[in-house]
């Protein structure tokens, strides 16, 4: 009977996605995650297991090529980065008007090494968050927006 309960009690916090990632804390240890290894793993892993909202697939992608900077072979970081960066492709092909996932976007373009050659949506996702970062209700991440567009 213990065994019975135990795997509803299961069943009804992942019906009710207690497991899940907080976009909160996301978007509070985005920058973290540059330097903090454990911190980068323990959100990928976490996002990989959320609901793959454009959203949290953009997260994820900016993470996996943060994640790159973690690793040493550089066959591994040169994978991971490209995996990262198919993601937020991905995320900005499914939401384009998401001036959240444009600022994703546009951090982990502005501080991608040049040689991997993703830079070119860098003017465009710009002019878009100029004008569109007041659609953004995160206090927090129109900070982010503010401090990325004067770099």
């Amino acid at each position: 009977m213990k065994k019975v309960i135990g795997v509803l009690t299961f069943c009804l916090l992942v019906q009710f996605n207690v497991f899940a990632i907080e976009l909160d804390y996301v978007r509070a240890n985005y920058d973290k995650a540059v330097t903090d290894k454990k911190l980068c793993s323990q959100m990928i892993e976490d996002l990989k297991e959320a609901e793959q909202t454009p959203l949290f697939l953009a997260y994820l992608g900016a993470l996996q090529t943060i994640w790159a900077n973690h690793i040493f072979s550089p066959i591994s970081k040169l994978n991971t980065f490209n995996q990262g960066k198919k993601n937020i492709e991905k995320a900005v092909s499914a939401d384009k008007d998401n001036a959240e996932i444009r600022f994703i976007r546009l951090s982990v373009q502005k501080n991608a090494p040049s040689f991997l050659g993703y830079n070119s949506m860098i003017k465009t996702d710009e002019a878009f968050l100029k004008t569109h970062r007041t659609k953004i209700t995160s206090e927090l991440v129109q900070s982010k927006i503010d401090i990325l567009l004067k770099e």
